[in-house]
């Protein structure tokens, strides 16, 4: 059988190990999947890192270089349409959902008497539902054999939007680590560097963009060194409103309380997981959050707003860390606090982090990713 698989950005290393992963699975077999990257990344990843060619070990084709949003819509719109009419394989997995090209591919598997099948990552905690946007995802979903999501908000956002049970196929969330990963490794690094109990340290990563609630993050973070005063905040990341919250953190009298640390490469990454209390993710609306899987894997309790499409499965209360009430900072502080008190055993605490988020690896998605093409075939 042959599969094409399309995705959106080259940029996401989350997805290169996953699809590193399934190509290796489909070696040797009778199923022959073709992998196209329609750009290297998006005007928002730009202020975050760089295309790292090195986690994409499966051949690929990248259909335009550059930005996303650079590409011209009519050359974006006749490629993708092209591509898939000119496509003899018997599954196309279309990226998603949401814009016009998605539509057009859809519409030109369909001409093709194709299967078909889709990406998605929303759920409904991610955004405001709309009425008119609700009937045309109905519409395109029911057009499709299967979706592909990850985790119970994404299914139970297909099964709102009239997806048959029988057509949702869930595959676990997996970050792409280095190569000489190993949880041993992040065991001992995580004993070596944990902060003392009486100066914690707290660590974002993501965008500094309005959806990630940093402006609650500073403001319970605040209220936190009141009784800690040695407490220190690390900001990891570039986006628009790196000003507005270092303004804000002057304004509340955190000076060097604050560090905003810019973007890092994954090496340096590792490193503030280790070195930190927890890593905290306010967000206000995220659609998963691989920062968490990246943290729990190196050891490291999370601190995470319950919009985040993650909790349930990774947010074990008392065990991996807390869930909070999303843009509430009185709940934010309180958490960091029983972190800080109740996770103090870093021991016990990166032990059941990391046993936790054993079972997240991309080769468990890649194998779920595998059978839910064979099912999606056999129908």
């Amino acid at each position: 059988m042959k599969i094409d698989i399309y995705h959106n950005i080259r940029w996401s290393r989350y997805k290169a190990a996953v699809f590193s992963a399934l190509h290796k699975l489909s070696i040797n077999t009778d199923t022959e999947i073709r992998f196209f990257q329609i750009a290297d990344t998006s005007s928002e990843r730009v202020v975050l890192t760089n295309v790292d060619p090195s986690h994409h070990t499966y051949p690929h084709t990248l259909l335009f270089k550059g930005s996303y949003q650079s590409i011209p819509k009519w050359r974006l719109l006749t490629s993708l349409f092209t591509s898939v009419v000119r496509s003899d394989a018997d599954l196309i997995l279309l990226p998603g959902f949401s814009s016009p090209e998605h539509w057009l591919m859809l519409l030109a598997a369909v001409l093709r008497r194709k299967k078909r099948a889709t990406f998605c990552d929303s759920t409904l905690l991610d955004r405001p539902q709309s009425k008119v946007k609700g009937l045309l995802k109905r519409f395109f979903f029911s057009a499709c054999q299967g979706v592909f999501c990850y985790g119970q908000r994404a299914r139970q956002y297909l099964l709102h939007y009239g997806v048959p049970e029988s057509r949702i196929h869930l595959r676990c969330q997996a970050a792409a680590l280095p190569a000489d990963y190993s949880p041993a490794k992040a065991l001992e690094g995580r004993l070596q560097c944990s902060p003392p109990t009486q100066a914690p340290r707290f660590v974002y990563v993501g965008r500094l963009s309005p959806e990630k609630g940093l402006d609650a993050l500073i403001a319970a973070f605040a209220g936190f060194r009141l009784a800690s005063p040695q407490a220190r905040l690390v900001i990891i990341g570039g986006g628009p409103l790196r000003q507005s919250l270092e303004q804000q953190a002057l304004d509340l009298g955190l000076g060097d309380a604050v560090e905003f640390a810019g973007s890092m490469g994954q090496e340096a990454l590792a490193e503030q997981y280790l070195k930190a209390t927890c890593l905290v993710l306010p967000s206000r609306s995220e659609p998963w959050g691989l920062v968490v899987n990246e943290a729990l894997h190196y050891g490291c309790p999370v601190v995470v707003s319950d919009n985040c499409g993650c909790v349930p499965e990774l947010v074990i209360n008392g065990i991996t860390g807390y869930r909070f009430e999303t843009n509430n900072p009185d709940d934010l502080k309180d958490k960091l606090t029983r972190v800080v008190n109740e996770l103090s055993d870093f021991k016990i605490g990166a032990a059941n982090c990391l046993s936790h988020i054993s079972q997240y690896t991309p080769k468990a998605a890649a194998l779920q990713m595998l059978d839910g093409c064979k099912k999606i075939l056999s129908t």
